[in-house]
């Protein structure tokens, strides 16, 4: 018995060491970024990333908060679409997995087919690009921002593996006390599922966050222009000001171009770190659960 506690202590140091190297080995990078954001442009292009900078700046950041406005109205246009898009794409999601998740649907499997070969073919984005500014209208829209990524095949597919883990009584239980199939959904599928649910809505919401390709082939208004794509638009006239000023031999203005880059990770993914902790117990029961079943 004793030496069994004995490897039994030896595996769980060792396990808690390898873990804390690729927790260590996850953080570091972020803390360089971090630490390359704060620090001089010429320190940085001269001496590379430091955990600590050289010499503290806040060039990058006052370059990507030059017209506050702009990066406010940017990104009150991401932080709606990420909101209205992650609720509705997450309550559709979760719909459409149930339905073809019932053993007790006749047509399961014909719907089921035609979402999963939906992710094997498509028209191919010329077609579909006018097909949504011709037919559907989505051109200086919100919408455009929002339907494109709605429904997602590997997500429904996730979600049907965990409502297929979900026992049968659950449902059934609501039958017997005459409530309807969206009451049973709603009322007792739903609060069963919130894991699954949870980690499809981070990963749709992610999705949001990150897209720009979307804004930069629907939107042309500035106004609508979200988050993503602002900094992009921002990143270009920079590398296109240096462009110009190298070939016609002007003088080079004093733009802190790579610091600039690091702000704007910092800025992009900050929102991110601090949900992700609050959704990790949530994620990995739905992901674990999701892959078994499936």
């Amino acid at each position: 018995m004793a030496h069994y506690t004995k490897d039994r202590m030896l595996f769980n140091i060792l396990g808690c060491a390898f873990i804390g190297l690729l927790c260590l080995l996850c953080i570091v990078p972020l803390l360089l970024i971090l630490s390359g954001s704060l620090s001089e442009e010429e320190a940085l292009v001269r001496h590379g990333f430091r955990l600590i900078p050289e010499h503290l700046s806040l060039a990058g950041y006052e370059l990507v908060f030059k017209a506050p406005g702009d990066i406010v109205r940017a990104f009150g246009v991401s932080l709606f679409v990420l909101m209205a898009g992650t609720a509705l794409g997450t309550f559709l999601t979760a719909m459409t997995s149930y339905v073809i998740g019932r053993r007790d649907f006749k047509y399961r499997n014909y719907f089921s087919f035609y979402i999963y070969f939906t992710s094997v073919f498509s028209g191919g984005l010329v077609p579909w690009y006018l097909l949504m500014v011709n037919y559907y209208h989505m051109k200086d829209n919100l919408l455009a921002l929002i339907l494109p990524l709605l429904m997602n095949v590997f997500y429904i597919l996730v979600m049907k593996s965990f409502f297929a883990s979900i026992p049968e009584a659950i449902a059934e239980s609501g039958k017997i006390d005459g409530a309807g199939e969206l009451r049973i959904f709603l009322t007792l599928m739903l609060p069963v599922a919130k894991p699954g649910l949870a980690t499809i809505a981070l990963f749709i919401g992610l999705g949001y966050w990150n897209d720009w390709s979307n804004a930069m082939l629907f939107i042309h208004d500035q106004n609508l222009v979200p988050l993503q794509y602002y900094l992009y638009n921002l990143m270009n006239k920079t590398e296109m000001l240096n462009n110009l000023a190298g070939k016609t031999g002007m003088p080079i203005p004093d733009i802190p171009k790579e610091t600039f880059k690091l702000a704007m990770t910092v800025i992009v993914i900050a929102p991110v770190f601090f949900v992700y902790p609050f959704l990790q117990r949530f994620i990995v029961s739905g992901v674990t659960v999701g892959s078994v079943k499936g």
